[in-house]
């Protein structure tokens, strides 16, 4: 296994642009990478990923006021998905989480990180919290496992023994690159922030309600559109997965417009050739549109596969 590793690392292709540049997209057998995932035989390298670090006595209460998650009993070890909103409910910050020792760390996309610190510095107030960028300091891996449904298992690891563990790894799993894991989250639906969201995005648009969303929890910035929306209405717009037509070589860009007719009813997010399904995408079209209704995306044909009901 070891002389694979180092055979598949020679062969990795690596992401250009966008939030994850830098990251490995493939290691020349998305498919075989993509039946490893799902065999739990796979494991990858997020440590381009960013993370803060937030410590203190009341930072478990602090986060659960601020954030559209129910954190106050978070176990230790324990990986959530959370939210946070503007007051009108609009989405600003995704990331995932852990408690270890004492220290909540959250983990979010490139590009997050600096507005995100500057809001979180002025909510202290008078609470027992201190913030810090750790992204020097840890790194994320997706740990081998069968995916659990934020797309771990994950593994929040020292810089300093990043090496070590990238190697133990490698003795039971293969490494993948982010086209198998991105294949995974769009067949699972899983929007991402930046692909399935735009300055407009509510969390009722996007399928994470009772997710990242906790509907039983107390007050927080935003959930006043969130909850009047769903006990009296329905959002404007809904996260479908559209199953594209197979025979155009060339996919979509993100973005890209999604038309009904002559109609644009919305845009493509997250775009991924799965290994079964063929070319699928996540996409946030109007809620009116019909389910029945053929898209097309740079005249591509996609029908659509319901994820938020219309």
């Amino acid at each position: 296994m070891r002389s694979l590793f180092r055979i598949r690392k020679l062969s990795a292709v690596f992401i250009e642009e966008g939030p994850d540049k830098g990251a490995v997209w493939h290691f020349g057998e998305p498919v075989q990478e993509q039946r490893a995932l799902e065999a739990g035989t796979a494991w990858a390298d997020l440590s381009h990923l960013e993370i803060i670090a937030v410590s203190g006595a009341d930072r478990l209460t602090w986060l659960h006021a601020l954030t559209t998650q129910h954190l106050e009993k978070l176990l230790p070890g324990h990986w959530q998905e959370a939210l946070i909103l503007d007051a009108k409910g609009h989405i600003e910050f995704q990331f995932t989480l852990v408690d270890v020792t004492e220290t909540v760390f959250l983990i979010l996309d490139p590009g997050y990180i600096d507005n995100l610190l500057t809001y979180l510095e002025k909510m202290k107030f008078m609470l027992r919290v201190e913030v810090r960028n750790a992204s020097s300091e840890f790194a994320v891996l997706r740990a081998p496992g069968l995916m659990d449904e934020i797309g771990g298992p994950f593994a929040l690891i020292p810089r300093s023994e990043l090496g070590e563990m990238k190697a133990f790894f490698s003795k039971s799993a293969i490494q993948v690159g982010t086209w198998a894991l991105d294949a995974m989250r769009v067949a699972a639906g899983r929007p991402r922030i930046g692909f399935e969201t735009d300055h407009k995005s509510i969390p009722n648009e996007l399928g994470v309600l009772n997710k990242s969303v906790h509907m039983q929890k107390g007050c927080y910035r935003g959930q006043e559109t969130v909850a009047k929306i769903f006990n009296l209405g329905n959002p404007p717009r809904r996260l479908v997965m559209l199953h594209l037509d197979g025979s155009v070589v060339t996919s979509p860009a993100r973005g890209t417009d999604v038309y009904s007719g002559e109609n644009r009813v919305g845009f493509i997010g997250t775009v991924a050739r799965h290994h079964e399904l063929g070319t699928i995408a996540l996409a946030v079209i109007k809620r009116n549109t019909a389910v029945e209704a053929e898209l097309t995306i740079d005249g591509v044909p996609a029908i659509q596969e319901v994820i938020v009901p219309a």
